[in-house]
Order: C-alpha cells, then sequence, then structure tokens
C-alpha cells in the first residue's frame, strides 16, 4: 500500500513538498475536458493536451523523486460533452475523441484514469465548525445553502433526464471505453455521486449505493472498469452505517475494482453528515485501513477534502488547506505503516 496526494499545479514548491513529506504516488487534477496543459496553468494549443504534455509532466515529477499515479478529471459537467452523458448526436464523435486523449495519457506512462459520472456536480450545503472551530464542508438534503459546488453547464434544451436514460448512456460510454482502455494499458475508474442521494436538482444520481456500482462493475468485467473509491462518499452512503462501509472495502478490494483510495471522514451518512478530520469522523480508519490490506489492495491512497484550520491557504487543486492535509498525510503514512507492519510480524510468527 502507498500513499500519494492529488495536486492540480505542479510547482517547485509543491513538488518539493511532496518530496519533503515523503510523498512518492502523485494523483493530478486533470485529463480530458480541461483547458490547461497537465498540471499547469500554460492554456493548451489545440482543444486537447496531447502525449507530449502528459510526458512532459511525468518527466516533471519524476525529476522530484515522484510518482505519476493517475489523472482525475470530470468531463460529465462540460457542456462540450453532454452528448455523451445525454445520448446526442455527436456522441461517437466525443466518444472518440475523449479515447484519443486517454490514448495518449497511456502512451505518457500514465497508469490510471479517474473520473465521475454527476453532470451537475458534487454539492454541499453551508460550512459547519467541528473541532477547535474548523471548517469543514457539510451537506443537508434541501439544506440552507445547498446547491452544487462550482457552476457545471446548463444541460441540453431537450436532454432525456430519466434515470434509466442516463444509465443507457453510461452503459454505452463504459462498453466503448474499457476495450480501448484495455487495449492502451490504462485503467478507467468512476468517482460515486458525491452525496449519494436519489436525485439533485431534477437529476437521478445514479451511482449513489453498492448495488449501483455493483452494476457499474458488471456492464463490462474488466480491470480497465473500476471505481475512483472515494471511502469518504461511500461513507455517506446509508448502506455503510453500522459497519457496512467495511464490507463494501472488502468486496470491491478482493476483486481488484479499486484503482485508488481517498481516504477521509465524514460525520454520517445522507440525508445529513459534513466532512471531518481523518481522525474524527464516524469511521474506525484503523478497521477499514486493515480491511483494504486483508483484501489485498496494494495501490495509492491520498488525503481529501480536509478541514480548513487556522491560518490555512488553499492548496492548489484540492478542497480543503494546505496546513490540514499534512495533519492528514502523516496520519495515513501512520496508518500504512502500523497496519503494513502488524501484518509483517503476524506473518513472521
Amino acid at each position: 500500500m502507498r500513499y500519494g496526494w492529488a495536486i492540480q499545479t505542479a510547482t517547485e514548491e509543491v513538488l518539493t513538498t511532496s518530496a519533503q513529506l515523503g510523498v512518492r504516488d502523485i494523483i493530478v487534477y486533470g485529463g480530458p475536458g480541461f483547458k490547461f496543459k497537465p498540471g499547469t496553468t500554460e492554456p493548451l494549443k489545440g482543444e486537447r493536451a496531447t502525449y507530449d504534455d502528459y510526458l512532459a509532466l511525468r518527466k516533471l515529477l519524476e525529476s522530484y523523486g515522484l510518482r505519476l499515479a493517475g489523472f482525475e478529471g470530470g468531463f460529465v459537467t462540460l457542456r462540450q460533452f453532454h452528448d455523451v452523458v445525454f445520448g446526442g448526436p455527436r456522441r461517437d464523435e466525443l466518444i472518440e475523441r475523449l479515447l484519443g486523449e486517454i490514448r495518449d495519457m497511456a502512451r505518457a506512462g500514465v497508469p490510471v484514469f479517474g473520473y465521475h459520472w454527476m453532470p451537475n456536480s458534487v454539492w454541499r450545503s453551508d460550512p459547519v465548525r467541528i473541532r477547535g472551530n474548523a471548517e469543514a464542508t457539510a451537506f443537508e438534503l434541501g439544506g440552507k445553502g445547498s446547491q452544487a459546488y462550482g457552476t457545471p453547464d446548463a444541460f441540453p434544451p431537450r436532454a432525456d433526464l430519466s434515470r434509466q436514460s442516463l444509465w443507457r448512456n453510461l452503459e454505452y460510454w463504459i462498453k466503448a471505453a474499457t476495450p480501448a482502455a484495455e487495449g492502451a494499458g490504462i485503467r478507467l475508474g468512476i468517482h460515486p455521486d458525491d452525496p449519494p442521494v436519489d436525485e439533485l436538482g431534477g437529476v437521478p444520481r445514479l451511482l449513489n449505493g453498492f448495488e449501483a456500482y455493483k452494476r457499474l462493475t458488471s456492464i463490462v468485467d474488466s480491470p480497465s472498469n473500476g471505481i475512483e473509491f472515494c471511502q469518504g462518499t461511500f461513507s455517506e452512503m446509508k448502506e455503510s452505517a453500522n459497519g457496512g462501509i467495511y464490507e463494501v472495502i472488502r468486496y470491491f478490494a478482493e476483486r481488484k475494482k479499486i484503482l485508488y483510495v481517498h481516504f477521509r471522514n465524514v460525520s454520517g451518512t445522507v440525508p445529513k453528515f459534513h466532512e471531518e478530520f481523518i481522525n474524527t469522523g464516524y469511521v474506525d480508519m484503523y478497521r477499514a485501513m486493515k480491511t483494504y490490506a486483508e483484501a489485498g489492495f496494494d495501490g495509492v491512497f491520498m488525503d481529501d477534502h480536509c478541514p480548513y484550520i487556522t491560518n490555512d491557504v488553499e492548496f492548489p487543486g484540492n478542497i480543503g488547506g494546505y496546513r490540514s492535509r499534512i495533519f492528514a498525510q502523516g496520519y495515513l503514512q501512520a496508518m500504512i505503516e502500523a497496519v503494513t507492519k502488524q501484518r509483517q510480524e503476524a506473518r513472521a510468527r
């Protein structure tokens, strides 16, 4: 098991800090749909990033002793790709454009692309105060300030927003994307709907529970059809209460469906929850880490959605402050070391 974190802009400060903290694996926010060269604020010259763009970023990370573990993006919120999500007339053309970039990512040495299928984005309500008056994001169904996090593009006027239609379109994409990813040698995985409720803003949320993910991974049973496993969001699901989250972890880890893990904690399940410090939510993080290890998961864990603490500053490209993320990173590294050594000692007896 390995520890990493996510960045958007690969500045000297970010990469140096990563190396100093002992981070080895880097997830980069980007991929299809982003307007900037991967890991930079430099605008793209064409409509998408190229093989050379991805290769340059990989080599830059390696010059700091870091490894490019994957990309994480969200092209489904962008108007230019809505025909893929809603089954419009340019669907096949746009799918081929997306797969062309994914093939270039793979050729440049990117092993994983995580993305989501939330056309109306992540939603949150007004933030709350937690330990020591730190600020954390929160959600309450129908609560004050409840809205999309960011501003997703408007949907086509006559888009079919029925659950059945959205599932058909997702299945169409999976059946096209998975064999292409297999051939290129890259794994694709989808982030769960955050928050995992039935619908928001009149749009159904498809990937909001255990059974939904069983359905997703069965569309094409392949290592290239996996899960961007946000433990925080899975922990928000109703079925994850009372120990359910550990069974979900075990089920998908044993089947090698987890690409990498957002190792974060929350206060409870929908319809109301808030983000927490990594060691103060309702999930027993030691038990969770042991479950991953026992189930054979050997991939990357990263911190995510950290609360803002006093005098914090935004860490480029992530929800949560710089100082808070460093605390979470230390906790994560210690947890992996503790569980790994415990298992080694048990085998030696």
